[in-house]
């Protein structure tokens, strides 16, 4: 019923700026909870960022300062923009949602990632 589509992803300098995409598609009365996840080579996949409805958010501390998540609620879209990107930051980049369904109530979705690579 419902699909996350993330966008964005790509090759950049350090020191570069990228923003990611993630649309929400299907069924939806609204998106709870948002976050944005990362795996890089031979690493644990990490929350690098979260929002909630109630307005508040988390971030790694690798990225605190650095990247901004934020939600545009009439596109059902969340975006993650990145600044000041290091090479430590290359990862495979997932959304994730908590989506309210217009029928069968609240479910976890992920998005097939998109790949972010910072050059040095």
């Amino acid at each position: 019923q419902v699909h996350l589509v993330e966008s964005g992803g790509g090759l950049v300098q350090a020191g570069g700026s990228l923003r990611l995409s993630c649309a929400a598609s299907g069924s939806i009365l609204s998106i709870k909870a948002v976050g944005w996840h990362r795996q890089a080579p031979g690493k644990q996949r990490e929350l690098v960022a979260g929002a909630t409805d109630s307005g508040s958010s988390n971030y790694a501390d690798s990225v605190k300062g650095r990247f901004t998540i934020s939600r545009d609620n009439a596109k059902n879209t969340v975006y993650l923009q990145m600044n000041s990107l290091k090479p430590e930051d290359t990862a495979v980049y997932y959304c994730n949602a908590l989506v309210h369904r217009e029928v069968g109530g609240l479910r976890d979705y992920w998005g097939q990632g998109t790949q972010v690579t910072v050059s040095s």
